[in-house]
């Protein structure tokens, strides 16, 4: 918590017009120190601390959902978007884009489209009562493959002016984030309700039927984990696009450094993410100042060595 704290600091600091701590703390307190701060405050209090908590909300939402899936698949290699979500977003986002809607209907047509494509991949891999993990993951491939192809007819088809937003869409974008109240209040409350449900996700962890035997009733728990991971990674994805690695990569950090106890890993995970994203979309909009980087591309140039070094340290484990 105290480094999440930093770290958002650290943010409200950088930028291409650099603000000192002290300057950041009187601005956020309300106290200007001289009428001149009047333009720093609408630097900090408007543009970077919104885009600030977006990040941090986003990450915290997608890393728990991350933690989730991995328990409902009991696959580590599991995030929010190997089951197509991210695709079936990008599909509601970008036909409110090309018709050229308002901003809070492209968020609806996101928010929409992962939800509508969370549903499609675990009604086709529901049977008889029960899921299969292997079976799930596969159909949200197959289906995530079909998005893609939408999505390479939709890029194609659309005029030319609408591609650059589309595309930064489609990558992660923080640039256009409001300050997400409600997406923050979304946030809490999933970790208030992960809170009971730990111990049985630790004995589901353990094997269905396991923990059938240990009086866990495993069919509602399967339902419960889903839909607080597809509003969850929903949500995240309105608010930001496709931002990848992060479901993927902060639980497993998190696991070396807790332990895989569910009461502290899943609120570890929401710290966590949002750190990371914090820290990739800090980098996204200084790197080179004044042009700005899709935060995607930043939390995938973390991820992607950061995961291949806890995979093979895992393995000379």
């Amino acid at each position: 918590m105290l480094l999440c704290g930093l770290t958002l600091l650290h943010a409200l600091v950088s930028g291409s017009v650099p603000i000192p701590f002290a300057t950041v703390l009187q601005l956020l307190g309300g106290q200007a120190a001289d009428p001149a701060a009047g333009q720093l405050q609408t630097i900090i209090l408007q543009l970077r601390l919104p885009r600030a908590l977006a990040a941090m909300v986003t990450g915290g939402l997608l890393a728990m959902a991350g933690a989730y899936m991995q328990v409902l698949l009991r696959n580590p290699l599991a995030d929010p978007y190997v089951l197509g979500v991210s695709g079936g977003a990008a599909i509601g986002a970008l036909l409110a884009l090309m018709l050229g809607l308002g901003s809070s209907l492209v968020s609806g047509g996101a928010l929409f489209g992962a939800l509508a494509s969370m549903l499609l991949v675990f009604g086709l891999s529901h049977r008889h009562n029960n899921w299969y993990s292997e079976q799930l993951l596969l159909t949200g491939i197959v289906v995530a493959t079909g998005w893609g192809a939408l999505i390479s007819f939709i890029l194609a088809i659309s005029p030319d002016q609408q591609l650059r937003g589309m595309l930064f869409w489609l990558m992660g974008d923080m640039s256009h984030s409001d300050t997400p109240t409600l997406e923050a209040m979304l946030l809490l409350v999933c970790v208030i309700i992960s809170l009971p449900l730990a111990t049985r996700l630790n004995l589901y962890a353990q094997g269905p039927m396991r923990a059938a035997s240990l009086g866990v009733a495993v069919q509602p728990l399967q339902w419960t984990i889903f839909v607080i991971a597809s509003i969850m990674t929903a949500t995240a994805v309105q608010l930001a696009g496709a931002i990848g690695f992060i479901g993927l990569v902060i639980p497993h950090i998190m696991r070396r450094v807790v332990g895989a106890d569910h009461r502290i890993l899943i609120p570890a995970s929401a710290l966590g993410g949002a750190i990371l994203l914090l820290l990739a979309d800090t980098l996204a909009r200084t790197v080179f100042t004044p042009m700005q980087l899709p935060t995607g591309v930043l939390t995938a140039m973390l991820g992607v060595p950061l995961f291949l070094y806890l995979l093979n340290k895992g393995r000379r484990t």
